[in-house]
């Protein structure tokens, strides 16, 4: 593994190791992770941790909504040890509904930005992702590219395809941009970027990759 690798499996062993110990599934020598990601990487963290430990790692899949609302449904008698969830959006919706346990604790944290989890150690980040934006290479150079503020110039007007304000990532975006720069500034971003559309928002992340390769948008 290279170093980023490293770094996200110790504190992910320290995570494991330090929440489980409250746990009935960890006395039974299992621990059970209900999960919203899909990826290859995160079997391999799995894996490790099962030599590393002796642990049996038992994962529930599914859409990350899905998650909350089944583990509220469990209530105290949920079997969910860890929830791994994507975007602070999502973390701060699951730490709102109370099922959480602080983590404060956890020597690993040490390696991760203060920015980057709960201020009371509800929860942590593991892995970093970017929102990128995807443009045209006939029709943009990427030197007109700077900050997702600058797309509410007159210049993209009818050109920008995005998806739909109900999606977290796009509710996370504009949370930061009223953290850093004011409600009013979020607002008139907002209403922006709505003038530059290309269309209706709609879809997910590959729709909007599609509508730029079909010449939707820019």
């Amino acid at each position: 593994m290279n170093s980023t690798s490293k770094m996200v499996f110790f504190l992910f062993l320290s995570l494991m190791l330090t929440i489980m110990l409250c746990s009935t599934g960890f006395a039974q020598g299992e621990v059970n992770v209900y999960s919203s990601r899909h990826y290859e990487v995160d079997a391999q963290l799995y894996k490790q941790f099962e030599e590393e430990t002796g642990i049996k790692v038992n994962i529930i899949e599914a859409k990350d909504s899905a998650l909350l609302e089944r583990i509220l449904a469990e209530g105290r008698r949920s079997p969910a040890d860890i929830l791994i969830t994507a975007d602070a959006g999502r973390l701060w919706q699951a730490n709102s509904s109370g099922i959480f346990q602080s983590i404060s604790d956890v020597e690993a944290l040490a390696t991760v930005d203060e920015n980057l989890q709960h201020p009371d150690g509800f929860w942590t980040g593991i892995t970093k992702r970017a929102r990128v934006i995807y443009y045209n290479k006939s029709k943009v150079d990427a030197s007109e590219l700077s900050t997702y503020e600058a797309l509410t110039d007159e210049q993209w007007e009818g050109r920008i395809c995005i998806r739909s304000s109900t999606n977290i990532y796009n509710q996370s975006l504009l949370a930061s941009i009223v953290a850093t720069q004011g409600l009013e500034v979020a607002e008139e971003w907002a209403a922006g970027m709505v003038n530059n559309f290309a269309r209706d928002p709609q879809g997910g992340d590959t729709d909007q990759i599609r509508a730029v390769a079909a010449g939707e948008c820019d």
